[in-house]
Order: C-alpha cells, then sequence, then structure tokens
C-alpha cells in the first residue's frame, strides 16, 4: 500500500486532481490538513474527491460577478450574506463542495452574524456561482440538489446561465429567483464592456444597469 501526503501533491493552475474511494473521514481529515488558507477548491461526491486548482481568469470572473451580486442588492435594497468559497457539507447526502462565491438573501435573517453551520440544521445558501473555466469533472449540480441549494448561477465562456432546483434537478430559466426583476443573464456582455475600466467604475456601472431595469 502507497500513501502520499497531501504536502506531496501540487494542483497544476487550471487543473483538478480526482481521487476515488474517500471515506467521508477521510474528506473531513483531507479539508483539515489543507486548511483555510489556501488556493485550491474541492468537491465531494459519495466517495469521489476532486481538487482544483483555479486559472487568475477564473478568479477574476468570480471576484467581478460575486461584487455585481453585492452592487445589485444594494442598489435595490436587499439584505444579503455572502460567503464566498466556504466548504458546504452534509455527511448524510455524502455530498460536499466549496463554491465560487455563494449568498443568502430568501434565508439572511436566519444566519445573519453565524459563523458556523450544520446544513442539518441551517439553511443553505441561497444562491451559488460556479465560474467554470478550470476542469471540473465531478457533476456538481448533482452535489447542489443534495445540499438543497436552490440557485446557481453558472458563467461560462462569456455566458451566465441561472439554474433553479425542482425537485432534485436543476434546470435552466431565464429569470432569477432572487433577483426577478432583472436581465440578470446580461451581467456579462455589461462586465465585459467595462473590463479595461477602473474597477470602481465597473461597479457603478452595474448599479447604474440596475436603476435603468427598475
Amino acid at each position: 500500500m502507497v500513501t502520499i501526503e497531501l504536502r506531496q501533491i501540487d494542483v497544476p493552475l487550471g487543473q483538478s486532481l480526482l481521487l476515488r474511494d474517500v471515506s467521508w473521514a477521510e474528506f473531513e481529515a483531507i479539508l483539515a490538513e489543507l486548511g483555510n488558507h489556501r488556493s485550491t477548491r474541492i468537491a465531494y461526491d459519495k466517495g469521489w474527491l476532486e481538487i482544483m486548482a483555479p486559472l487568475p481568469e477564473h478568479e477574476y470572473f468570480k471576484e467581478t460577478i460575486g461584487d455585481a451580486v453585492k452592487d445589485i442588492a444594494e442598489a435595490i435594497d436587499v439584505e444579503f450574506a455572502s460567503y464566498g468559497s466556504a466548504t458546504w457539507q452534509r455527511k448524510a447526502k455524502q455530498a460536499g463542495i466549496e463554491p465560487d462565491n455563494c449568498f443568502y438573501f430568501q434565508n439572511e435573517a436566519l444566519v445573519r452574524g453565524k459563523l458556523e453551520f450544520n446544513l442539518d440544521r441551517d439553511p443553505p445558501p441561497d444562491l451559488a456561482l460556479e465560474v467554470d473555466l478550470t476542469s471540473k469533472s465531478l457533476d456538481r449540480f448533482a452535489i447542489y440538489a443534495r445540499l438543497g441549494v436552490p440557485e446557481i448561477w453558472c458563467y461560462d465562456s462569456g455566458a451566465l446561465t441561472i439554474y433553479l432546483l425542482a425537485g432534485d434537478r436543476y434546470g435552466a430559466s431565464s429569470q432569477s429567483r432572487v433577483f426577478p426583476t432583472l436581465d440578470i443573464c446580461a451581467l456579462p456582455q455589461l462586465i465585459e464592456s467595462q473590463r479595461s475600466a477602473e474597477r470602481l467604475a465597473l461597479r457603478r456601472a452595474v448599479r447604474e444597469w440596475v436603476k435603468a431595469q427598475r
């Protein structure tokens, strides 16, 4: 039997490492050893564990779209809580994931100020963001569905697609439950038009875009 320590594993940027037959106890031990201060992200699905190293391009859109979500919420005066790439997991469902970003809106009051979560008692995030520029092997929809996340925004190659949970499956939608009056799928075009501008100019443009739609 060959034993390899995590410190020996180096995942190149934009690539992922897929491990099989990983028990829940091993998954939790790996999370503990990796710690919170790292560039990699994980996903766990019934014994399969994926460790990913995102590209700078991936991180740019993660941050930019995440900022846009916050700016939209503030522009329409909606309370929210942002938990970034926190680890969400449920042992009973054999599911765990670290989204590119995640937010509470409908359930914000229930988690306000919370620093520790148990999804057997606490609601999952109302919105998760996935940027698909890195190679991701596991089916994230299946993981999110078992965690009960109601809405996912998936950005890929200049397009933003909204997926809503119905039963145990996600379906594409033209309308967000979080921001039902806004044309969210038009966000990538706005971001691209402002990509060479200063960050604050882009954030002002998002707020003006929201005002124009209202």
